[in-house]
């Protein structure tokens, strides 16, 4: 992932999250996300192509903040970005989600908040899934 064309963060074999954090979310629900992100059975073994975790497999992560996530397109041709937290919130939530990864030790990387990132992606397989948690 590069900003300005300089590389800012790079991984090696392991999950590319792109996270958006939506208004009313909470520490605790980053936490369950960064637990579900961990344990998330979508790695092969030698019986099961989707059976073991980053975890089971020691790979790497890279979270980059998508507030175009939270995208409204139910009505017209403008997506609405009304549901998006607030920058500052966004931030501090995207932090403690990266930090929660961290602490299983993990190889975290993150890109830079609000900035124009280029991200480049080889998705093998393709596995992209979409991880919620309900707010309560």
């Amino acid at each position: 992932m590069s900003v300005s064309g300089h590389e800012v963060a790079a991984i090696g074999s392991g999950i590319l999250c792109f996270l958006a954090v939506i208004e009313g979310d909470t520490e605790a629900e980053a936490e369950r996300l960064a637990e579900k992100t961990l344990g998330l059975r979508i790695f092969a073994d030698s019986h099961r192509p989707m059976n073991r975790s980053i975890l089971d497999v020691g790979g790497e992560t890279l979270v980059v903040s998508q507030f175009t996530l939270a995208a409204d397109t139910s009505r017209g041709m403008r997506p609405s970005f009304t549901r998006a937290a607030a920058p500052d919130e966004a931030m501090r939530l995207c932090e403690h989600y990266v930090q929660t990864l961290e602490r299983s030790g993990i190889c975290v990387r993150s890109g830079v908040f609000g900035a124009h990132m280029v991200v480049s992606l080889e998705n093998d397989g393709p596995v992209t899934i979409l991880l919620e948690v309900p707010q309560p």
